[in-house]
């Protein structure tokens, strides 16, 4: 058996009267920047989630880019965030000429772990990036205690988590702003790539909408200096389709976590299967566990047809761009352990009983 990790074509085909008509609709107006297909979609993230406001742009990078540029992130500013993470939560902080300040993560969930930020805390400290890691919450309650404490912001890197809930509340609703990516991959996504930024806060939402178009409050009148991170026509008419049947996706995304769970928690009690806490809920971008002798047990799947992928197998603080933040091997111990040890199996809304057996009861698995 050959197995699809993401299966991407198999959506495509179950959604596609849908999806080729909402294409085409857009080809006969033509208007592929800001047509009204962006309105539409941005309106329904907006009744997905209760946010009262949802803006588009162009990937789940410009997202964070636009978030922090709208809390005025200026050189030599502090944010703190978990080393854990694709690149892009840290990136964005350094290509606005702040300082990424690392803290470790929580053994159990692999998110940030709040009982170590405030020591963290300088007085250039302007915020938290807490990142919702393989579709899960961080603790939230906590790290807005501490964000109240010392009045800084609080952006959600939700790039993994849309549809994700802390308290059965929508992420938004525990952040100055969220943000989310809707990569091919994502348990979201479009057909290349596109992203958003939803916040409670109107002020902050009528400045990134400027900020995504170059800063304009009117056609070329720019108030502030912003960036060309709109998300396009098409996309958005895609990605609104997909939204109509994503609770379905969601359920059936727990569906295959769930099986995945009980199956490895019975067959192979060496691995280590994701814990959702009571106050979330995941949207399961990944199915990761931890292994041991990983790169070998990559390679056995392999050869039976079974692909696997690894987030991350290098902190953020050890990669080679974030040298000049003088962190060393051994700052954060659990992100390194889990680094080395983190593997995440094919996870999708479609995968079959006989694929997860087959998977499940693979002799190389343990």
């Amino acid at each position: 058996m050959k197995i699809d990790f993401a299966k991407l074509q198999y959506q495509y085909q179950l959604y596609k009267d849908e999806i080729d008509s909402a294409i085409q609709k857009v080809l006969d107006k033509s208007n592929y920047i800001m047509g009204e297909e962006v309105k539409v979609f941005e309106e329904n993230l907006c009744k997905f989630t209760g946010a009262k406001n949802a803006i588009t742009c162009a990937s789940g990078t410009d997202a964070l880019l636009l978030a922090m540029m709208a809390l005025d992130i200026k050189p030599g500013d502090e944010v703190i965030t978990t080393p854990f993470t694709f690149i892009a939560t840290a990136e964005t902080i350094a290509l606005l000429k702040a300082k990424p300040v690392f803290v470790d993560i929580d053994e159990t969930t692999y998110n940030i772990d709040p009982s170590k930020i405030e020591a963290a805390i300088t007085p250039k400290t302007k915020g938290i990036i807490s990142v919702s890691l393989y579709g899960q919450p961080s603790d939230l309650n906590a790290i807005n205690e501490i964000a109240k404490k010392y009045n800084l912001f609080h952006i959600i890197d939700g790039a993994q988590s849309f549809g994700a809930t802390y308290k059965n509340k929508a992420e938004v609703h525990h952040a100055d702003i969220y943000t989310t990516s809707f990569f091919p991959a994502k348990p979201l996504g479009c057909f290349g790539d596109g992203g958003a930024v939803l916040t409670n806060n109107d002020e902050l939402a009528d400045k990134m909408r400027m900020l995504r178009i170059h800063g304009q409050n009117k056609r070329y009148h720019h108030k502030y200096i912003g960036l060309g991170g709109r998300m396009d026509t098409i996309q958005c008419a895609i990605t609104d389709v997909k939204l109509k049947h994503y609770d379905k996706d969601l359920a059936k995304r727990q569906e295959v976590a769930d099986k995945y769970t009980k199956a490895l928690s019975t067959k192979h009690q060496s691995l280590i299967t994701p814990t959702i806490l009571d106050s979330c809920t995941s949207a399961f971008a990944q199915y990761s566990i931890r292994v041991q002798n990983r790169d070998n047990l990559q390679a056995n799947l392999k050869e039976q047809g079974i692909p696997t992928a690894v987030h991350y197998p290098m902190p953020l603080h050890m990669q080679e761009c974030f040298a000049y933040l003088g962190y060393k091997k051994g700052d954060f111990p659990v992100a390194e352990k889990v680094s080395k040890e983190i593997m995440s199996l094919p996870m999708n809304p479609y995968l079959t009983d006989d694929e997860i057996e087959y998977i499940v009861e693979s002799n190389k698995l343990c």
